[in-house]
């Protein structure tokens, strides 16, 4: 039987565990229940603990000539290591390809993302596209979530410290192909300057490809009916999007996003932001959620540097039992 290549976490200073072995997913699987060899362990560990101290990638033979041992870093762009491609098997065993995997933390606090070249590989992003920080709602853009989608948007409203997450999600990626891809992360708390006691929560994690998505039963079909029966109340030049009405912060488009405004930070695209006048409109409109369903203008910028001022519709949303978040329709203001 081949020896199938270990997708090992890293991230969130937790001891590293399994989260995929070949293209099945695993469930943060301590080392140990996946490789029964002493001697092959032994092997493991002492290459994950190089790689996690030194995240250069190591390709080497056993002391005993027996084993080859590979373990490959998986990096974010700011060079931390999320995780560690691992193969341990036999020096004369061809050694599969691997599929593809990549890094990824997303700033719950400051709602940026940021990812990796092995993750835009994944993605099938082209060179000239790819950025290495961006707007947290672009990061969904890829992605169909299925029935999974609030469960997802209630991790990113409760930012809690600790916390992890796996699920297969479907990722579209850039040349129109539909992928299955197992997606791990767990939060943890950081100072981005040590010279600060400013303190963020950040999900850090790694995606692996785990096959077409129409081969994978648990990836998310292209449209689910809860979907379908939010976009037929959609009337011509109405969009949907998730927000969390606390920090004022769009989480994710609901369909398709709405032409001519800056949401994604994309490459060459001004940065996104609400007219710093408006704030306070904005924190009314939350507020007013407590009594029921609201409405405003705001202010948003557009992909030409001006602003655009956009009519909002506001509802509260339940993202999973335990977390609200707004549902909102946005079209051009009158």
């Amino acid at each position: 039987m081949a020896t199938k290549w270990l997708l090992v976490s890293t991230f969130g200073g937790a001891v590293p565990s399994i989260v995929g072995q070949g293209r099945t997913p695993k469930p943060f699987v301590p080392l140990e229940q996946v490789i029964k060899s002493r001697r092959s362990f032994a092997d493991a560990t002492s290459a994950i603990t190089e790689v996690m101290a030194h995240p250069t990638k190591i390709d080497r033979l056993s002391s005993d000539g027996l084993r080859r041992v590979i373990a490959d870093p998986l990096c974010t762009f700011e060079g931390r290591l999320h995780a560690i491609y691992l193969w341990v098997g036999s020096a004369e065993e061809k050694v599969a390809q691997r599929d593809p995997a990549g890094a990824w933390y997303f700033n719950l606090t400051d709602f940026k993302v940021s990812g990796s070249d092995d993750l835009f590989d994944l993605y099938g992003v082209a060179p000239e596209n790819r950025r290495s920080e961006a707007a947290m709602a672009g990061a969904f853009d890829r992605l169909d979530t299925g029935v999974d989608e609030g469960h997802a948007l209630a991790k990113i409203v409760k930012s809690t410290p600790g916390m992890e997450h796996q699920a297969v999600w479907t990722v579209k990626r850039d040349d129109g192909a539909r992928r299955a891809a197992h997606f791990s992360c767990r939060a943890v708390e950081e100072r981005p300057d040590p010279n600060s006691d400013r303190k963020v929560v950040i999900l850090r994690g790694v995606t692996h490809d785990i096959g077409p998505a129409d081969d994978v039963p648990t990836a998310p079909p292209p449209v689910i009916l809860e979907h379908r029966v939010l976009d037929a109340k959609l009337k011509p030049g109405e969009y949907l999007a998730y927000v969390d009405h606390k920090k004022l912060s769009l989480l994710k488009w609901r369909g398709n996003p709405m032409p001519g405004i800056a949401w994604e930070g994309g490459v060459g695209e001004p940065t996104p932001a609400m007219h710093p006048d408006d704030v306070e409109v904005a924190r009314r409109l939350s507020a007013d959620l407590a009594r029921g369903s609201t409405s405003g203008v705001i202010r948003f910028r557009g992909l030409d540097g001006e602003w655009k001022p956009l009519h909002l519709e506001v509802s509260l949303m339940a993202f999973d039992q335990h977390t609200m978040g707004a549902l909102v329709t946005v079209s051009a203001a009158p």
